[in-house]
């Protein structure tokens, strides 16, 4: 599995995000521009002592990480939509795509890609889930689909 975070904002939520790849296995993808430093304190303390543990690349722009996946499942995180989570099935070698915090996905890349759009349900007051719970939520539903079958042939 592998999350995409497009231009991460709160540090704590990318090192919240690193645990939770780290203990699944996925791969963490994060596209530039980033709004921290990558030696934030914060962001290394969030992530407490998984860093070694999971791998992250480091991207550009979100093209270019796509490009990269070769044809791979890829499922967009949005409020924008009425497709459930749920509603969709997740190959193994499935590409988690989200938001900033404070924008989510830019109206082009949700336009483009309107048939891979997919929602955690929540009441509308106005804001949405944390991005690092958001991320659990949406990783976990994939992996349960599998039978956390990459969490069982772990070789770590």
């Amino acid at each position: 599995m592998h999350i995409v975070l497009c231009e991460p904002e709160i540090p704590q939520n990318t090192g919240n995000i690193a645990r939770t790849c780290a203990l699944t296995n996925a791969a963490l993808h994060l596209v530039k521009p980033i709004g921290f430093s990558l030696e934030d304190k914060y962001m290394k303390r969030a992530g407490l002592d998984y860093w070694d543990k999971v791998e992250v690349q480091i991207w550009e722009n979100l093209d270019e990480c796509l490009a990269s996946f070769n044809g791979a499942a890829l499922f967009y995180a949005t409020t924008k939509t009425n497709r459930l989570y749920t509603q969709v099935r997740y190959p193994s070698a499935s590409v988690l795509v989200f938001g900033s915090e404070s924008a989510g996905l830019n109206k082009a890349i949700l336009q483009d890609n309107l048939d891979n759009l997919i929602r955690i349900p929540m009441i509308d007051i106005g804001r949405s889930l944390n991005l690092s719970n958001a991320v659990a939520v949406i990783l976990y539903e994939a992996l349960r689909q599998q039978g956390f079958a990459p969490l069982f042939n772990n070789t770590a």
